[in-house]
């Protein structure tokens, strides 16, 4: 039971900076946001974000 429950605990941690990557718009290698344009998140490599976020900064 030790056992299943350290397991569980190890892929919790370990899943955790995927889970949270994926709620912010230029997350990853996309380097962060960089602006806004016309409402859309344009990431620090140039690109746009496909996040369904509206970007009001």
């Amino acid at each position: 039971m030790r056992r299943l429950v350290l397991a569980f605990s190890i892929l919790a941690i370990a899943a955790t900076p995927t889970l949270a990557a994926k709620r912010e718009p230029c997350s990853g290698k996309k380097g962060g946001v960089d602006r806004c344009e016309a409402g859309k998140f344009v990431c620090k490599d140039g690109s746009k974000s496909t996040s369904k976020k509206v970007c009001e900064r």
